[in-house]
């Protein structure tokens, strides 16, 4: 079965989406923090305000980051991203959630679509241990043959529903909304970065892995 294809218009609206989604809680406790600061008086209150305010905004600038690389043109074509960068702001992102990550593998320079493979990747990865967990991830190799592997441990670890059709290109019923487009569009990377993405559940652990197409 042939991937479904999107309109570039309709792709642009569909992530547009799903980064308004990832930035708008810590941007609202950003505000009502600053409320609160505004109309309380009781310094206990306001250091808790503060203390929301601060953390808030390290969530959306951690999320924000994290979206640049793993969504954003980061660069001009043919641009490579340092993997140090990328894995800056994942450290960033997941510490901003219920897990904690290792990171094993060279520091290297690598064409920007397969990190930002390797970024939608850990994404992936974190919506398969909803409950929290370990997220191990491996850089292994080097370019043109470099391989990625993510493996996930936690309560409940599983592979979500529909996420190996999504990123294969073949959504349920044809269809594509804001709630599935980090799955497809990571399928759209893999394609253009030339990499096949495996997903694997084990007994008490997932294993997402890219490597070069044969």
């Amino acid at each position: 079965m042939s991937p479904v294809e999107l309109e570039s218009l309709d792709l642009a609206a569909l992530i547009s989406s799903r980064l308004c989604h990832d930035v708008i809680s810590p941007v609202g406790a950003i505000v009502n923090g600053l409320e609160v600061l505004e109309e309380e008086k009781d310094p206990a209150m306001r250091e808790i305000a503060l203390d929301l305010v601060k953390k808030s905004a390290q969530q959306a600038s951690a999320r924000l980051q994290f979206a640049r690389l793993a969504f954003g043109a980061a660069g001009s074509a043919g641009a490579q991203i340092d993997t140090g960068d990328a894995e800056q702001v994942a450290r960033a992102v997941v510490a901003d959630g219920k897990s904690e990550i290792s990171w094993t593998g060279p520091r290297l320079l690598l064409p920007k679509n397969k990190v930002k493979l390797l970024l939608n990747l850990l994404t992936v990865a974190v919506s398969t241990v909803p409950r929290g967990g370990k997220i191990d991830v491996y850089i292994e190799g080097s370019d043109p043959d470099i391989s990625f592997r993510i493996v996930t441990t936690g309560p409940m670890v599983r592979v979500p529903n529909h996420v190996v059709d999504l990123i294969a290109g073949n959504p349920e019923n044809g269809h594509v909304d804001a709630h599935v487009i980090q799955p497809f569009y990571t399928g759209l990377v893999a394609r253009a970065a030339n990499m096949a993405v495996t997903l694997e559940a084990e007994t008490d652990s997932v294993v997402i892995a890219a490597k070069p197409k044969a």
